[in-house]
């Protein structure tokens, strides 16, 4: 997980919300780490996670006055915005294009069938990982597939063969034990 920073979360936010480029830095260092561990998981590209990384602390610093703590940490809310970065990026036009260049790409499945469910991270924030593999199987593997690797329910459903609301079930119970593991 990320560092533990010397200022109050709420204090924090305050101050991201007033645009405190010190608050901005010592959010930067003290999650950065994290966020890229997950971006290099879900993208699996060093360079573009970089990029990506980039942009996320732009949306951070651009969505910040949107934060509800009611709805989760700050670190959750920072999670959520990750994932769509990435998801955004696997999806767009450019990286498919990169896909064929490189001649990387593989075919939807194939590398999912094969892939164990034990996740073999080997990004930072290893609090993160040490927290999810205390997931039961079910939910490990519906988180694995639907917040690192960038599915969506629908797919997940249809690789695990089970019903997408068994997924979105999975999903949020997988959640709600991480949520409750990380405090």
């Amino acid at each position: 997980m990320p560092e533990r920073l010397s200022i109050a979360p709420e204090q924090l936010i305050h101050l991201l919300q007033s645009k405190s480029k010190e608050a901005f830095s010592a959010l930067y260092d003290s999650y950065s780490e994290a966020l890229y561990g997950i971006i290099c998981r879900m993208v699996n590209n060093k360079v573009a996670a970089e990029d990506l990384l980039q942009d996320v602390f732009v949306k951070i610093w651009k969505k910040i006055d949107t934060y509800n703590s009611t709805k989760g940490t700050l670190f959750t809310w920072m999670i959520n915005i990750t994932r769509h970065v990435c998801i955004d990026y696997l999806r767009s036009k450019q990286h498919r294009q990169e896909m064929k260049v490189t001649g990387s790409g593989f075919e939807f499945g194939e590398s999912i069938k094969a892939m164990p469910f034990e996740p073999n991270y080997d990004v930072t924030g290893g609090d993160l990982h040490k927290i999810t593999l205390q997931l039961e199987l079910k939910h490990r593997q519906v988180i694995e597939m639907v917040y690192f690797r960038g599915y969506t329910h629908e797919e997940v459903a249809t690789l695990l063969n089970i019903p997408v609301g068994t997924v979105k079930t999975r999903s949020r119970a997988g959640l709600k034990q991480l949520r409750n593991l990380y405090n």
